[in-house]
């Protein structure tokens, strides 16, 4: 953890000039390019902090601001660097963070393996892995990756004209920078779509012709979920289109209007109106 400690200018609310913002933003430039910055932030004035402490089970809280500048931080990094040395040799590269003169504290972060000592049945470790996993998916995006088998860009259309679906971008193989490896596609697919990118209302979908394999929609739907029972019946019938209706619309306990059709691609869709909540 490389820390900005904190000066008069910085407690002050002082901001940055331009031309060090522009620095500070080509130094952090450069430690992305060379694979080390994991995170970085400026941190307000301690006027706009406070301060928890604890004694025993009491619980103080104090608004900032905080005396002793020398003791608070105006802003961090996180860094992964072999050694201590390469860390040094990077602040020594940085602008000078503030208006005046000014310290940059380097600390090393302790590793699960710093503990063994007092965790020797790895109990924590394994905690501190399944908690990091969690973390890493609270901003993961799930999305379908559909397949259509050489009838993708009839899907697209299809989409576009029944349930309002823009295409955000759209890949064929002939257009890829890198060429598809020898055997890779069939003959005939080099005009397919690689890659297409498709958004219907707030649900971004990804789609591809693939590799000349059938495309196979099976143990899944969709959810197409619209704010009235008149959109649920025009969608569903447009879905409907050359495709199978495999339960009507109707009232259900759950929805005013639900339905399932299986459109004329192969891949279902379950079309409903939320219901009121409990």
């Amino acid at each position: 953890m490389v820390i900005v400690k904190a000066t008069a200018s910085s407690e002050a609310g002082e901001l940055p000039s331009e031309e060090l913002l522009i620095a500070m933003g080509q130094f952090n430039e450069a430690l992305v390019n060379a694979g080390i910055m994991k995170a970085g932030e400026g941190l307000k004035p301690s006027s706009q902090a406070v301060r928890v402490r604890f004694s025993g089970e009491n619980r103080t809280v104090t608004d900032g601001p905080f005396a002793e500048t020398k003791e608070l931080i105006a802003g961090y990094w996180l860094w992964e660097v072999k050694s201590m040395e390469e860390a040094v040799e990077w602040v020594k590269r940085c602008p000078n963070p503030m208006m005046e003169d000014s310290d940059i504290d380097i600390r090393p972060i302790y590793e699960m393996e710093d503990f063994a000592e007092v965790d020797p049945q790895g109990e924590v470790e394994k905690h501190e892995d399944e908690l990091r996993s969690r973390i890493a998916t609270h901003d993961a995006a799930v999305q379908p990756y559909l397949f259509f088998g050489g009838r993708c860009e009839e899907a697209l259309e299809f989409y576009k004209q029944a349930i309002g679906a823009t295409v955000s971008m759209c890949m064929r193989f002939s257009e890829s920078p890198d060429p598809a490896p020898e055997g890779m596609i069939p003959e005939g697919f080099e005009n397919k779509i690689m890659h297409a990118s498709f958004q219907v209302g707030k649900m971004t979908l990804m789609a591809s012709d693939g590799c000349g394999e059938d495309s196979a929609f099976g143990s899944f739907r969709l959810t197409l979920t619209v704010p009235s029972v008149a959109d649920a019946d025009l969608l569903f019938n447009a879905l409907a289109d050359g495709g199978t209706v495999d339960m009507p619309l109707t009232k259900t306990f759950w929805s005013p209007r639900y339905g399932m059709v299986t459109d004329k691609f192969g891949l279902g869709w379950m079309v409903m109106v939320p219901g009121e909540p409990c």
